[in-house]
């Protein structure tokens, strides 16, 4: 297979669990795509791996903070306790 077509399948894995709420393997792959596509020069297999980054680094964030969030409130003890 060829750069190109390795940099194509990165960006598309990465976008694909980005959405899947796999934010690490996403930001992992989009970077790998993006070092495969220098050589290559591809403006849709960069595109991909972009979109397939920011999206990780969007779910990785709201992730944390939804978690922060949670925790917190059950620290305060406003969770119901059985």
């Amino acid at each position: 297979m060829t750069e190109k077509g390795v940099a194509y399948i990165f960006g598309i894995l990465s976008i694909v669990l980005a959405v899947v709420l796999q934010p690490l393997p996403a930001i992992i792959l989009g970077i790998i795509g993006l070092v495969q596509n220098k050589e290559d020069k591809s403006k849709t297999a960069k595109r991909l791996n972009t979109i397939g980054l920011v999206l990780g680094i969007v779910v990785l964030a709201l992730t944390i903070g939804i978690t922060v969030y949670y925790m917190s409130q059950g620290a305060t003890g406003s969770f119901p306790v059985y």
